[in-house]
This record gives structure tokens, sequence and C-alpha cells, in this order.
């Protein structure tokens, strides 16, 4: 007899109910709805719930209901023709919000309060913004050797060494003026840092030293470069507000960002590319800066900057706070006026102090520092290039002493909401360049999940025909555990949160036949030990017994290389080995112990003298 313990039988059906449940929300489907959140991130209430509601019904846009989620409004609507009307004019009445498009499930409540969701789509499923990032892992190498550059530049000059210190392409060459002095800074090279290549060399007769950034610390910094820029932008979407963004490395330099329900990409290109930050430093009142312009050399201790109608000013050269120092910015209306609110650290704060007490009823001048990127072609080749732009915002005279907190004014509405949430998210260890940007429209998306729907019904109802005709019984049994593995895939694709793309299906695809590949091998090995003259209950044993090696070994080698491309693929093919991996687990799981329990509960309580499994599959 064949015969699984109680225990075995409860956890199957187990397994499968529970399964069944946590799939349970994907039947209900989703609305086209509106993500309303406060660009400054604080939660909304039942206020501008009574805003919204008000304009769509002005505007006669028919939405089925709006409500507070998570500090944020969202409103659902009947169709995408509604949601599109109503992201237009929602984004004329709340300036001072982000109008995300987003797909709002209809999970009943009861599943809500368990916790329990709809798998996530994908971008090309869902709609929305991919962009593709190319980060300049040249400029931050040699940000971090200038760095090792002003390092070293002050231990020589504080040991009174003569030397003509200079940054050449990777290299930081340094020739000594005294070769008397050559051992004294020999000692204060070697100990800038162990990890540095330092050579000696010679400079036009001067001895000297190369130094240059060892192997390790290029690889150090180049990770660095890219795991903060990610960060960076990660911080950027949050604070756009778009719901269930991707931001992720892709291969050496490159970082994917893609923002699900956004149809209008500029702003988020703007916010997202941007290298901005600020530096706050007096204005050198006592010199002329047209003088300086028409002479194009500025005075010793300051520099010449131009504001944003192209009028010179005179700023000096040390810094009193930069945009490290910020903590929070927020923009405001200041008496009908558009400003930032700051607020600097500890550090920040007391150099503001200071400042502020010694120069009162002196001009401080704002300056806004961005680095724009851009790919051009030189010998065949496509090159990062860096330009960098330094203007004045605005130059206010210092009336009060003041540290923590102040306000940025003489900007625009848009100048200052960028602005502000660019210093909340904080600035690009180093620039970024868009080298891929792609839209894909809410009705492409919903077109997308119709095709995909109707590939798995046309090859799960294909496998599930010829499964019952050829096996008969045994088919039947092998089409519920089919059905089975399809609910355990959802079940598993809702619960770990993986995001469904269109690959994502072709893996779910794969996995109907995968499974049914199995069940194949068990069946055929049923009919040959039947034509032996094996007794069905042995002939079912062997059947099983014997194509499990087999079907372990062919599955161990795809999921093998499933796991391969998971971890070496792009976005779109780590969507098809994710759906693939839970395929050949959940189709082990169905395929064998699923069917096996079926069978056992079909023949293996009685004597049986035929099993209907297609063929010439009698037994006396």
């Amino acid at each position: 007899m064949n015969r699984y313990p109680l225990w075995k039988n409860l956890l199957v059906v187990g397994i499968v109910l529970f399964g069944a449940l946590v799939a349970a929300p994907n039947l209900f489907g989703d609305d086209p709805a509106l993500q309303i959140t406060r660009e400054d991130a604080r939660p909304l209430d039942q206020f501008t719930v009574s805003a919204v509601t008000a304009r769509l019904d002005a505007d006669e846009i028919a939405f089925t209901a709006a409500e507070v989620e998570d500090g944020a409004v969202l409103v659902r609507f009947p169709d995408v023709a509604s949601q599109l009307r109503g992201s237009a004019a929602l984004g004329e009445e709340l300036p001072f919000h982000v109008v995300a498009l987003t797909l709002a499930p209809r999970t009943p409540a009861f599943f809500r309060l368990l916790g329990l969701q709809p798998m996530s789509l994908g971008l090309d499923l869902r709609g929305g913004v991919h962009f593709l990032y190319q980060v300049d892992l040249d400029s931050a190498l040699r940000q971090y050797l200038e760095t090792y550059e002003s390092d070293l530049r002050a231990a020589l000059r504080e040991a009174g060494i003569r030397n003509r210190m200079r940054v050449n392409g990777d290299v930081i060459e340094v020739p000594i003026v005294d070769a008397e002095q050559f051992d004294a800074a020999e000692e204060i090279v070697y100990a800038l840092d162990p990890l540095l290549s330092i050579g000696r060399a010679n400079f036009d007769g001067d001895r000297g030293f190369r130094v240059e950034l060892s192997p390790i610390q290029v690889t150090e910094r180049q990770n660095f470069a890219i795991q903060q820029n990610t960060i960076t932008l990660r911080n950027r979407v949050n604070e756009l507000g778009v719901a269930e963004p991707v931001v992720q490395r892709q291969g050496l330099n490159r970082i994917l960002v893609q923002l699900p329900g956004v149809q209008d990409p500029s702003q988020a290109e703007r916010i997202l590319g941007a290298t901005a930050t600020l530096e706050f430093r007096l204005v050198d009142t006592e010199n002329d800066a047209f003088e300086a312009e028409r002479r194009n050399r500025p005075p010793l201790n300051s520099i010449l900057r131009f504001d944003r109608g192209g009028i010179p000013t005179l700023l000096r050269r040390d810094v009193i706070v930069s945009g490290d120092q910020l903590t929070d910015a927020t923009f405001i209306y200041q008496q009908g006026q558009p400003a930032v609110n700051v607020r600097l650290n500890n550090q920040g704060a007391s150099r503001m102090l200071e400042t502020t007490q010694a120069n009162l009823n002196r001009p401080m001048a704002i300056l806004f520092i961005e680095e724009k990127p851009e790919l051009i072609e030189r010998d065949g080749e496509e090159i990062l290039r860096t330009t960098r732009e330094e203007t004045v915002i605005s130059s206010p005279v210092i009336r009060g002493v003041f540290s923590s907190n102040f306000q940025i004014t003489g900007i625009t509405p848009i100048e200052g909401q960028d602005l502000a949430l660019l210093l909340r998210a904080g600035a690009l260890a180093t620039p970024i360049v868009k080298v891929e940007e792609r839209t894909i429209g809410p009705s492409l998306g919903q077109d997308n999940i119709e095709r995909g729907r109707a590939a798995i019904v046309i090859g799960f109802l294909a496998v599930v025909l010829f499964m019952a005709i050829y096996y008969r019984v045994f088919g039947l049994v092998a089409n519920v555990a089919l059905f089975a593995n399809l609910v355990l895939i959802i079940a598993l694709l809702s619960l770990l949160q993986a995001s469904l793309t269109l690959p994502g299906i072709a893996g779910i695809v794969l996995t109907v036949g995968m499974a049914v590949d199995a069940n194949v091998l068990i069946f055929e090995r049923i009919r040959e030990e039947l034509r032996n003259g094996v007794s069905p209950q042995a002939s079912i044993r062997a059947g099983y017994d014997k194509a499990f090696s087999t079907i372990a070994d062919a599955n161990i080698t795809t999921l093998i290389a499933a796991m391969v491309l998971f971890a070496f693929g792009t976005g779109p093919i780590k969507g098809f080995a994710v759906t693939l991996t839970l395929g050949i687990v959940t189709s082990m799981f169905t395929a064998i112990i699923g069917t096996r329990t079926l069978v056992n509960f079909i023949y293996g309580y009685r004597q049986v003298d035929r099993l209907s499994i297609g063929g010439r599959a009698l037994q006396t």
C-alpha cells in the first residue's frame, strides 16, 4: 500500500491552503489611483481630503474614494482616463504637493488586517519612468586624490619643507626643492597613509615622490561612490513621494531608478540628476567687482562669481558654512515671499554665530554650486565630463546675530522647492549622467498585464488538456498539482513582495512546463514498471522513487543557472530569475510530494488491478 502518515498529509494540505490564503489578495485587482504627499514630507489630514474632493467635484471628475493612508492622501478612480484628468486638476490645486500616479489594490479589510497584500508589479506592468544613470568614477577618484594632496601640502607646509607639489592625472607629484629636506619629507609622505602607492622619482633635477592610490583604495572609493550615490538617489526618490520605487546598482558604474506611477519625468529628472550644494561666504566690499571682472584678476583673498543676471560679485575665499553642515531645509512662504528655512549642525551653527557677531551690517553671499555631467564623444569614445557652475543666489545684509536657524530668500517658488529637497536629501558623492530613459504609460502597463495573463492561461490550459487526455486520472492529478504550483508561486511573490515583471511572467510560463516535466518522468516510469509485470502499488512506489534522482538533478542544475542570472543579471533578467527560482522550488514540492499525496489518496488505501494512466496500463 502507498500511504503517507497523517501528519504529512495534513502538512501538504496546510501548505496549499496557506498559499491560497496568501495569494487571495491578488484576486481583487487594483484601482487607478493618485498618491498625494507634501514636498516637505509632513503628514496630510482630512483637510486635504476635503480640498481634493471639492476640486474633483467641481471639475466633474469621477472618483470612487479619497482617504488618508500612512500620512498620504489616496484617491481612487474608476478608470485611467479619470485618473489622468484628476492628476492634472490636483496638480494645479495643490502646488506644493507631489501628485503621483499609482495603482491601489482593492484588498478587503480582512486580508489587510492579516498583513496580506497582492504582489508588487514591475514598471513594465504598472507604468512609470525608468532612468539609468552612469556614475563618474574618475571624478570620485580625483576628489579622493585631491584630499590627500591637500593633507600632504598642509603637513609639508607645517614642517617648513619647500616643494612644488601638483596633481598630474591620477598621480600626486611632490618635487622637494631643498635636497637636505628630502629625508624629512620622506617621513611625512610615507606617514600619510600606509595604503598609498609611493615611489621616489626625479622632476627636472629635483628629487621627490610619486603618490598614487593603490588598487585596494581605487576599488573601495569606487564602491563608496556608487553606494553613496545610491543612498542619495533613494533619499531623493523618497522626498518625491513615489510609491514603491526601485533604486539599485547595476553593473560596475551604473544605477537603475524606476519610479512606478510617474508619467512626467521632468521633475524627477531635475531632482535626481542634480549635484547641488550651498556655500555661505562674506562679500568683499573693499574691492570693485567690475574692475576685477575687467582685469580678469580678482584680489588674492577673493574669488569672482556672478549672479543669475550676470552681475559680478567678489566673495571672500574663506567658506563660512557649506552644504554638508546643513541638517534640514524646508520650503516656506515668509510674508508672501518664497523662502527656504535652513537648520545647521553644531559646527555650522558655531561658525555662523561667530561670523554674524563680527560682521553686522555686512553682506553675506549665498553661493549655489551645481555640477552638470555630460557625455561627449572624443576619438570615437564616449567620455563623461563634468562642468561646475557657481551662481550667487542672493547677498543679504547681516542685520542680526543668528546661528543654527535662518532663511534663504530671493528665490523663485520652483527654485525654493528644488533647493529644499536637494539639501534635505544630501549631495551626490560624485556626478552622474543619464544614459537611458523610458516612460511607460498606465494603459500600456495594463495591456502588458492582460497579455501576460493570457499567456499564462493559454499555456496552462494547453498543458492541462494534454495531460488529461494522455495520462487520464494521473493527468488530472498532475493538473491539480500544476494549479497548486501556480497558487504557491503567486503566494511567494506576494509574501516576499518581489516585483513581477514581463520577464517574470515568462519565468512562470516556463515553470508550468517544467512542473509537468517532472510528472511526465514519474508517470512514464510507472508505465514502464507496469509493462514489466510489476503490481500497480509497487509500480507507483518505484515510479516516484526511481524518477526522483533524475528530477532532482535536472531542477538543481536549472536552479544554479537561475541563481547565476539573479546574481549577475540586470533588472529584467533578475525578474525572470526570481520567478524561475520560486517556480523550481514550488514545482519540486507539488510535482513530487503533492501528486504523490493525491495518488496515495486515490489508490493507496485499497487493492487495485489497474491504473488509469493511459496507454497499455492494465495490470491484473
